[in-house]
């Protein structure tokens, strides 16, 4: 009997957790203190603890009586405080009768425990397992006597289950301190604390691991450092111990499963098998109807089940474990027809991720494609933060599954990996199942414009068309692209307007791949209207991956219209677009990394340009699109074609600035010709076999053969301006002036190009004019391709233009126009008006500080500098001061001009 009246004893290995007892000491301020929390969580030990360390007398009631009576309550409440020294004068009295106890008693309590002999110093009491109390009237009976004693009683509450007190008028007077089960969970410093005490020295991972798996529940952490104490091998047993076979089980199903009514077990046993659930979904697991109430009830008693709210719930983790290993005990092979029942629950009440992770989870593949099919998913296979996990659980699908939506979704995650020989296979054949017959997929396509799709089709067949257009990108297919957009336009209006909102991306993916077709094609205007489409569509992450794609393709075809600024940030805004929503993997797709290259080719920044040529070369680690692989165990596949073009035209570039002709040659001529690990390209890119022609002609007029590069320059397409113009710069180089001129007169691109290609021509012009021995002409052409160039610091054609451009910038007025950012000839010439040698740098400038700094030369603010890079004003400042130490100057203006004289500009 005594026991009830005692302080429990705290075992050897007990943590005292400062942070509580802290909070425990400043409750006594407040007259009311519950500690709530499900079983094991450590309630009656951190009180214990607390109240010995209170260097005052505790009354302790431990009310572990099942029905404890209003009379008898009291009677052991009163025993209780006397025990514990409190003055209860025998004139209160005692209950004469066990199932009720007389007002005027606890008037007399009160009344003693509000006077002179507890005046600064309230009895405190405690009652733990107040959960067993089950009487309304003895907690009405409670508040009145705490209600009345006023400062002379503090009351502690430990419980499993919410008292019947009426907590809601404490809580709206400030007189009620909670510690509940999200502060009594341990963290996971403690739970290395405690596993020390265990004789358990471990390194703290394997902490952060058991109080992730635990949720920081004190009995789990305790029998599984009890456990680990006892195996050869505490760190593995820590982090593979099986929940189900564990004294932690053993806990739980007693002091949890056990003492529920048969069909309240059968709920939770059956619930287990689901990450979150409410109640139309556990009825419908257990063709129950009321499965509402006993949720309810399980949240409040604190058994392991925990309210999400609106009216979802959860298992604590490791009793979830616990439970579905017990229910195979019980029910073996319930679980999958479980999986099955909740995945067309979840699927007629639209969540979609929680259906597809059941239905595979039952094994019914069927069931589960045709879900993510029908609800125009898979798209999302494609579109960041739920590719992976989309292609890790198809994967498992196994070969046996059949129909049209598990061949779409084998044609998704293969073609998602650039797989050109598998994906198309499966593309097929799902085409022929759709076209309901075995003739070619041309059936589907070949559809008379008016004829709509029947029966549960269209969402199918809009997933067919997405994965053609992808396909026709990655095969360099434009008119099986714009046959596949034609079909998807169709189906748009017969799929329920609902779903397509839903799935932005779907949208989005169709606009960029047509739009990378067209590019392949050269057919620039074209590609732009819908690459702008499908960035001006709706944001979000799901359409964060194809807008980005679509930008760095408008990039690519403003560096090919000779815009090199327009370029650079469009490219920029690409890369920032992934970024914003911590997409997995390194932001962009290289594209922009390899337009920013050419850029810095224009500008004559070599070791910039092959900066960010190896940046492009490192394939993302997830799936982003065509560019990476969706599987690490796939081997890296090449980019879609007009990747690995803009790749080979850049590097051939750089490579011809750097004076290596053949090995230009090698990479521009490589990308036209298909390899061993991608399909050859079903059309041809006219400015790839451009650029390739002009690499050609290059190293031909190196290696002295200028009848061989003239015959070479026949190849370049003549309405690829920019193309047309170098073609005209290597005719004038191989002697040949008429047919020089015979180019750029017959060049009608006005609006369409830049000073990217206007410089180029102007130069030719010019030195068309020098070497006819027209000075006039030649200084009239030059002046024009210096104010051309000059805003976007267009260095690398006046380089390339040749030594006679030295004498003619050394004249009035171009001597103006040229200096402070132009250098022409050697290395070792200084720029215009240096008259000393300049110092080395204090320390290299890092690529995003030669961003700022380029910036910062262009009068940019501070703002307009942060804006253009998409970071931060701070960021931007952070890097100012860098290149202020490293350029040893301490203003903006000596910044721009130490640049300039150092050549960073």
């Amino acid at each position: 009997m005594r026991t009830r009246y005692a302080i429990p004893p705290r075992p050897v290995t007990f943590l005292r957790r400062e942070r509580l007892t802290r909070h425990l000491d400043r409750a006594l301020t407040t007259p009311l203190t519950i500690v709530n929390g499900a079983a094991g969580a450590g309630k009656t030990l951190l009180v214990a603890d607390w109240a010995a360390g209170l260097g005052r007398p505790v009354a302790w009631f431990t009310t572990d009586a099942e029905e404890l009576r209003p009379g008898v309550f009291w009677a052991y409440v009163l025993q209780a405080l006397r025990a514990a020294g409190v003055p209860v004068p025998a004139a209160v009295g005692s209950p004469a009768d066990p199932g009720r106890v007389d007002e005027a008693l606890l008037n007399r309590l009160a009344a003693e425990l509000s006077g002179p002999m507890t005046a600064g110093r309230p009895a405190v009491l405690v009652l733990d397992e107040f959960d067993r109390v089950a009487a309304p009237d003895t907690a009405a009976q409670l508040d009145f006597v705490l209600r009345h004693a006023g400062p002379g009683l503090h009351l502690v509450v430990a419980s499993r289950t919410e008292p019947l007190l009426p907590l809601h008028r404490y809580r709206a007077a400030g007189e009620l301190t909670e510690i509940r089960d999200a502060e009594l969970a341990f963290t996971a410093r403690e739970a290395g604390e405690l596993l020390g005490r265990h004789g358990l020295s471990l390194p703290a991972a394997v902490a952060d691991a058991l109080v992730d798996r635990t949720r920081g529940w004190a009995a789990g952490l305790r029998l599984c450092a009890l456990a680990a104490r006892e195996s050869p091998d505490p760190e593995t047993y820590l982090k593979e111990f099986e929940a189900g076979q564990s004294t932690v089980a053993d806990f739980l199903l007693a002091e949890v499963l056990d003492i529920q009514p048969s069909d309240t077990q059968d709920l939770l046993l059956r619930v287990s098998v689901l990450e979150r659930f409410c109640p139309g979904l556990a009825n419908a697991l257990t063709g129950r109807s009321d499965a509402g109430a006993v949720l309810a009830s399980l949240h409040h008693r604190n058994a392991f089940v925990q309210h999400l709210g609106h009216s979802w719930y959860r298992l604590h983790p490791l009793f979830g474990e616990i439970l579905r290993a017990h229910l195979e005990v019980r029910r073996p092979g319930l679980a999958p027809e479980l999986h099955r029942r909740a995945a067309r629950w979840l699927k007629a009440a639209g969540f979609l991720p929680e259906t597809l992770v059941h239905g595979a989870a039952a094994g019914d593949w069927e069931f589960t494609a045709d879900a993510l099919v029908g609800d125009l998913a898979v798209g999302q296979l494609f579109t960041g933060l739920r590719s992976a996990g989309l292609g890790d659980l198809f994967s498992r699908m196994p070969s046996g599954a059949t129909g049209p939506a598990p061949e779409l979704v084998r044609a998704a995650r293969d073609l998602a990996r650039g797989d050109l020989e598998r994906g198309p296979v499966h593309l097929e054949r799902a085409g022929k199942l759709l076209a309901g017959d075995a003739g070619d997929t041309g059936d589907v396509l070949g559809r008379e414009g008016g004829e709509s799709p029947e029966g549960d089709r269209e969402a199918a067949l809009l997933c067919w068309a997405l994965l053609e257009v992808f396909a026709a990108r990655l095969t360099g297919a434009p008119a099986r692209a714009e046959r596949a957009v034609r079909l998807a336009g169709e189906l748009r209006g017969a799929v329920p307007a609902g779903l397509l909102d839903r799935h932005p991306e779907l949208t989005a993916l169709l606009l960029a791949h047509l739009g990378s077709t067209r590019l392949w094609a050269g057919r620039f205007e074209d590609a732009r209207t819908v690459l702008t489409a499908a960035v001006a569509g709706p944001g979000g992450a799901s359409t964060a991956l194809p807008r980005e794609d679509a930008l760095a393709q408008l990039a690519l075809i403003d560096q090919l219209n000779g815009w090199p600024g327009r370029a650079e940030h469009k490219a920029s805004q690409a890369l920032a677009e992934t970024a914003r929503y911590s997409l997995p993997g390194p932001p962009g797709t290289g594209l922009e990394r390899l337009v920013l290259a050419a850029v810095a080719v224009d500008r004559d920044e070599l070791d910039r340009a092959r900066e960010l040529l190896d940046e492009a070369a490192t394939p993302a680690p997830a799936a982003h699109g065509p560019h990476a692989p969706a599987d690490p165990c796939v081997p890296c596949v090449p980019a879609d074609p007009v990747v690995r073009a803009a790749r080979a035209v850049v590097t051939a570039r750089l490579l011809l600035a750097r004076g290596e002709p053949h090995a230009a040659l090698r990479a521009a001529v490589g990308a036209t010709r298909p390899d061993a690990t991608a399909a050859a390209a079903e059309a041809s890119s006219p400015w790839l076999r451009g650029h390739a022609a002009l690499v050609t002609a290059a190293a031909h007029l190196a290696g002295g053969r200028p009848d061989a590069a003239a015959e070479a320059l026949r190849e370049v397409p003549l309405d690829q301006p920019a193309c047309v113009v170098e073609a005209a710069r290597m005719q004038l180089a191989a002697g040949r002036p008429d047919a020089a001129a015979g180019l750029l007169d017959a060049l009608r691109c006005a609006g369409r190009t830049g000073p990217g290609v206007s410089v180029r021509a102007a130069l030719v012009r010019a030195r068309s004019g020098h070497l006819a021995g027209d000075p006039a002409t030649a200084r009239r052409w030059l002046a024009v391709a210096l104010r051309g160039a000059r805003h976007e610091h267009l260095r690398r054609p006046f380089v390339e233009a040749g030594p006679w451009i030295g004498p003619l910038l050394d004249t009035d007025p171009l001597r103006g126009l040229a200096a402070g950012w132009l250098v022409t000839g050697s290395a070792d010439v200084p720029p215009p008006g240096a008259e000393e040698p300049v110092k080395e740098l204090v320390e290299e400038l890092s690529g995003r500080e030669r961003d700022v700094l380029r910036r910062l030369a262009r009068m940019m603010t501070t703002e307009e500098i942060a804006a253009d890079l998409y970071v931060s004003v701070n960021t931007v400042k952070t890097h100012l001061r860098n290149i202020y130490r490293k350029l040893d100057v301490n203003r903006r203006a000596d910044a721009v001009r130490r640049a300039r004289a150092l050549r960073l500009l």
